[in-house]
């Protein structure tokens, strides 16, 4: 039975395609947090027939996403956690949210309890030490925050590779998969630039960090 809704105009800004390879094939009960007008989350049902519920803190994009996904809370993911029954889930995605919590690790220890045994979890996480960010840093000597991208006003928490290893290893999540998403444009320029110093920046291209980890 196909349980797909009809798809609206417009739909493709923000369907954030790059993460749907990290989304297990097995998984039928996905959980998107921040899930905005679920563009995401209806792209995921095409693909699997998936049941995605999505929460989302701003009113007006929870209200689109109803139309599309199967269950929609609106609130932010600590405050109306209880709502979510435990063991449901095979999949809770973050796709550039993480990075809005005040306190990640807690809120990723919780949700261990949302999860089915071996439960997985998919991020999209920006990454700090992008060549952009380094360069207003280094050079610029400045750290200006903006309305959108690494240095966003509503950013709670920065992170690097390293650093996103590390958090989901102390929530007592195993790592499958890490890669460096959505690279920085003037490839050959970079290349050069990564050659001289040794590959030391080699991280920098990527804009975010693409991760699948699964509860341990």
């Amino acid at each position: 039975m196909d349980n797909t809704k009809e798809k609206p105009e417009s739909y493709y800004e923000g369907e954030r395609l790059e993460m749907l390879e990290y989304i297990p094939k097995g998984c039928r009960r996905v959980l998107e947090v921040g899930c905005g007008a679920g563009k995401f989350g209806y792209s995921l049902k095409l693909r699997s027939k998936s049941e995605v519920w999505g929460i989302e803190i701003n009113e007006e994009q929870a209200e689109k996403s109803k139309g599309l996904l199967d269950k929609v809370i609106c609130g932010g993911i600590e405050s109306r956690m209880k709502e979510l029954d435990d063991g449901y889930f095979d999949c809770i995605v973050f796709n550039d949210v993480l990075e809005h919590i005040a306190y990640p690790n807690e809120m990723l220890i919780e949700l261990k309890a949302k999860l089915i045994e071996k439960g997985f979890i998919v991020a999209s996480i920006p990454n700090v030490r992008h060549i952009t960010n380094l360069k207003e840093l280094l050079i610029g000597r400045d750290w200006r925050y903006r309305n959108e991208g690494i240095l966003d006003n509503t950013h709670l928490r920065f992170f690097t590779k390293k650093s996103i290893i590390r958090m989901f290893d102390e929530c007592g999540y195993e790592i499958v998969k890490i890669k460096g998403i959505n690279p920085y444009g003037r490839n050959l320029l970079f290349g050069i630039f990564n050659i001289i110093t040794l590959g030391f920046f080699y991280d920098s291209k990527y804009l975010q960090f693409g991760c699948l980890v699964r509860k341990k």
